[in-house]
């Protein structure tokens, strides 16, 4: 059943009980990425494996996604700097336990290519808690495998 989350601002990002910290480099410049991250929300399927459908909302000030396994969102964005970060807050969810989310994408230049960093910043029970530490492995390998195929993407793109 969809419940309504606890509202939080941007700054839960660093602020939040649980925070889980990814890096990855992709070769694409940070505009690029950020193009496909921000203004191309309907093609995350091809490249994040764990998304089936992301679609913006609200003229875009939101969006709407479901991952593999039936989870569902309703997201609030709350930055989109071009080629900086994109982060959002999940304002409606299935999930279990979760009572407040935000995600955070930041973007570096890394010689010509992109540091990108993702924080998954969230507050729940302390099982809630728990069970993300535990699964921390598989969204580090999601996360990883989303940029390789980000990249891989955008190069046939430009190709």
């Amino acid at each position: 059943m969809a419940r309504r989350l606890r509202p939080v601002a941007l700054d839960f990002v660093e602020t939040a009980p649980t925070r889980l910290v990814f890096a990855a480099e992709a070769l694409a410049p940070p505009q690029a990425v950020y193009e496909a991250l921000a203004e191309d929300v309907t093609g995350w399927p091809a490249w994040f494996g764990a998304v089936t459908m992301c679609r913006p909302t609200a003229g875009g000030a939101g969006r709407e996604v479901r991952l593999k396994g039936g989870v569902r969102f309703q997201e609030t964005v709350l930055a989109a700097e071009p080629a900086e970060r994109y982060a959002y807050r999940v304002d409606v969810t299935n999930a279990p336990g979760v009572r407040a989310l935000v995600e955070e994408w930041r973007l570096a230049p890394a010689g010509t290519g992109t540091r990108v960093r993702w924080t998954f910043a969230a507050a729940g029970p302390a099982p809630f808690g728990t069970a993300l530490r535990l699964v921390r492995p598989g969204l580090g390998r999601a996360f990883r495998d989303a940029v390789r195929d980000l990249d891989r993407r955008l190069a046939s793109a430009d190709a």
